[in-house]
Parts: structure tokens; C-alpha cells; sequence
């Protein structure tokens, strides 16, 4: 025998709703009370549950059909068992099964909703939600099976798909918060909690900002300073008397100036909208600083138009104003590019973070003497080599670029007559 299900009287008025699910297909053995449907309306979502006992025999309605009170939904072939009549559904309002997901909702971070493992986008099945997160999915073309429901049964809430918009939000602007859970790492043994300064708390954030948001490459290089060396030595055994200590980092400056005129896009910035290059025809570079408060990168101005003794002077008075925290604000701006020298501290290589919306950054380590084979004398040579990294924004520099100007400028420091003050 066949017994057609029919939709039944919905009740509060509504004579149709939207099928968002269909739960049963051709050949499946159900029992009554056995969800077949999930229907959608403007207030609520509800299920559907067969009459009977038996096989499926026919289907007549598919997901997105607007079906009404007294239509066919499908056909079944009764078994030898007797008849069993369903409880019409309950009529469920929208802002109480809200309210009793939420109930039931672990809490959540706002940026990490849970993600559905097993998703696939050829899977036809829909989430389990209400008509409002329905509707609001279809505006923002959000595919539901994307989100693992945390209400009941599975249920997807308005703060499971909030939860995900905030994170595709969040992704898109390379600004992913993450909240760090909170240890009590005095179980294990003595602690002291140091407050982090202002000037670490504001470095800090645009240092993350920064590295998310800008897609970073570093090329590695090193360079022969020995002649440079010398020269330096020069230099400082000239000023003595006028008491100006010349460093390496007056000669990097330089150097850096000679290369970005050669290659105009590693003294740029994108445009707000990141559809132009901005090129600046002006060389401030900034030069970090570590301070007892923190890093602090104040900027020189007009670098290829001063002298190495010039540049001596200015950089140990910022350096000295950035330590007593006596710098004006526009000696920390109107920077086109940036070098970190870590050369009096140690290390080999590193990987420098750009200060936006500069492009690129020059990190300069701590240099080594080595014995080189020389092809010119056919003899090994002590050398003194300084390596340096250099990171750069992708979305301007490709890597070609990138190993063209680790070369260049190499050889700008290996060829003192660049330096000479006249």
C-alpha cells in the first residue's frame, strides 16, 4: 500500500514555507516520526517528520521549492506494521530557538568559529539553521557548509555565522586577532611580570600589522668591507680631536642612497588603495634605534645630500635624544626607507620586519674576518665581511630586483671612492 505525506497545517497563519533540507531519499527505510523535510519560513525553521513506517517509493519536492499546506511531499510503501500518525510539528519561533542555541553555545572567540573538517563544495547538503541565518548566508553568498553549527542538533546560530564574517573580515584585512589563553606559569615556579612599555605596546602592533599584511621576501648577501674598514679608521683617527665617532652605519646610509636612485621602487610606498607606486625623489632613511624604552626609528633627511662626517654628527645626536626620549615628532616621519644594524650586538642573518608604508628594509649583522682565495693574487687574503638581509614588499619588488639590489649595493661598499667628502 502507498500512503502519500502531505505538508500539514503549519499553524500562526503560515500556509507555506521554503524546503531547506530534504532528509530522505528514494529507497530509504523510515520510521514514523523520522524528520523527511526541513522547511524555512520568514519566523521560523522546522522539521518535518513522517506519519509512517515503510520505504520511500517517491519524492516530489527539492531544496528551494515553495511548497504550501495540503502538498504532496512524498510517498511511502507501508510495511506490515500498523500506522502510526506523527505529531503535527510545533511551530518554532525564531527568537526562542535563538535563544536556546545560544544556551546551549560553548563561548566562542569572535575570531574563531568553528570550521566544518569534513566540508566539501560538492556536497548537496545545506546546514541546519535558522531562516534568518539562511537568508543572510544567500545575501553574503556564504556557503553554510562551511560552518560547524554549535547549537542543538548541530544547529548553525547567528553567532556561528557572525563568528566566521568577522574572521573572513579579519583575514582580508591581514589584521587576525588572536587572544592568548590565560597560564598561571607561577605553578611551575617563580615569576615577575614586567609592564611592557608604550613604546613597545605601539611597536609591537605595527610590527604584527605589518608582517600580515605585507607579503615579505628576504634575500640574503654579504659584503668585502675591508678597504671600507681603513677608511673608517681614517676618518676617525682625522676627527679626534673634534671628537666624531664615524661608524659603519654613515656609510650603509650612503650606500643606500647610490642604489635606490639606481632602483627608484625600493623608494616607494603603494597608494592607499594599492593601485599606484609612489615614488619619492627625496632620501630620509630611517635608523633604528633600541632605547631603554624600546625600538625607536628616528629618520635623517636628505641622506644623499650630506657628508659621512655630516651624517656622524646627526646620527649621534638623534641616537642620544631617542635614548632620553627628547625626539619632536617630525623627526620620526616622512621616512622612504629604513636600515636595522645589528652589527655591535652579534649574529649572522636575520630577518628584518618593513616599516610601513615603506617597501623595504635593510638589516645589517655583525661582520667576521675570513681568510678568501683571491683569483687576482692566487692566494688566500683576510677579509672583513659584513652580511645584511634585505626584506622587501612582493607586491612592488619580485626577486629578481630583490638580488639585483643586494649586489649593487655590495659592490657600492666595496668601492670607497663612493664615500670621499668633498
Amino acid at each position: 500500500m502507498i500512503k502519500e505525506i502531505k505538508l500539514p497545517d503549519l499553524g500562526e497563519g503560515i500556509d507555506g514555507a521554503e524546503v531547506s533540507e530534504v532528509k530522505v531519499s528514494v529507497g530509504d527505510v523510515i520510521t514514523a516520526d523520522k524528520t523527511i523535510l526541513v522547511l524555512e519560513s520568514d519566523k521560523a525553521s522546522m522539521e518535518i517528520p513522517s506519519e509512517v513506517n515503510g520505504k520511500v517509493n517517491s519524492i516530489f519536492v527539492e531544496v528551494g521549492n515553495e511548497i504550501k499546506t495540503g502538498q504532496k511531499l512524498i510517498s511511502v510503501e507501508l510495511d506490515d506494521k500498523s500506522e502510526k500518525t506523527a505529531v503535527v510539528p510545533e511551530f518554532k519561533n525564531e527568537k526562542e530557538e535563538s535563544k536556546k542555541d545560544d544556551d546551549k553555545t560553548d563561548s566562542i572567540s569572535p575570531e574563531e568559529p568553528l570550521l566544518n573538517d569534513s566540508f566539501s563544495y560538492n556536497d548537496n547538503k545545506h546546514g541546519f539553521a535558522s531562516p534568518g541565518v539562511r537568508r543572510l548566508s544567500r545575501e553574503l553568498n556564504i556557503n553554510l557548509n562551511i560552518i560547524k553549527g554549535t547549537g542543538a542538533k548541530g544547529r548553525i546560530t547567528k553567532d556561528d555565522l557572525n563568528n566566521y564574517i568577522k574572521l573572513q573580515m579579519a583575514m582580508s584585512s591581514g589584521d587576525i586577532g588572536y587572544q592568548e589563553p590565560e597560564v598561571d606559569f607561577s605553578q611551575w615556579g617563580k615569576v615577575e611580570a614586567q609592564k611592557l612599555t608604550k613604546i613597545n605596546k605601539i611597536t609591537g602592533k605595527r610590527l604584527q600589522h605589518a608582517w600580515q599584511s605585507i607579503p615579505h621576501v628576504t634575500q640574503f648577501d654579504k659584503a668585502d668591507i675591508t678597504a671600507l674598514n681603513e677608511y673608517r679608521k681614517k676618518l676617525n683617527k682625522n676627527n679626534a680631536k673634534k671628537k666624531i665617532k664615524v661608524t659603519f652605519l654613515p656609510f650603509l646610509m650612503k650606500a643606500a642612497t647610490i642604489v635606490l636612485k639606481e632602483m627608484p621602487k625600493f623608494n616607494s610606498s603603494l597608494d592607499q588603495n594599492g593601485e599606484n607606486l609612489i615614488i619619492k625623489k627625496y632620501f630620509n632613511l630611517g635608523v633604528a634605534v633600541d632605547t631603554p624604552n624600546g625600538l625607536v626609528v628616528p629618520v635623517v633627511k636628505d641622506v644623499d645630500k650630506k657628508s659621512i662626517i655630516e651624517l656622524s654628527k646627526e646620527l649621534g645626536d638623534l641616537s642620544q635624544r631617542a635614548r632620553d626620549k627628547k625626539l619632536k615628532p617630525h623627526e620620526l616621519q616622512s621616512g622612504t626607507f629604513t636600515i636595522s644594524s645589528l652589527g655591535g650586538v652579534g649574529g649572522t642573518f636575520f630577518t628584518p620586519i618593513i616599516n610601513p608604508p615603506e617597501v623595504a628594509i635593510l638589516g645589517i649583522s655583525q661582520s667576521w674576518w675570513e681568510n678568501i682565495y683571491s683569483e687576482k693574487i692566487k692566494n688566500n687574503s683576510p677579509k672583513y665581511i659584513m652580511p645584511f638581509s634585505l626584506s622587501y614588499d612582493h607586491r612592488v619588488i619580485d626577486g629578481v630586483a630583490g638580488a639585483s639590489f643586494t649586489s649593487k649595493f655590495s659592490e657600492v661598499l666595496e668601492d670607497i671612492s663612493n664615500f670621499s667628502d668633498k
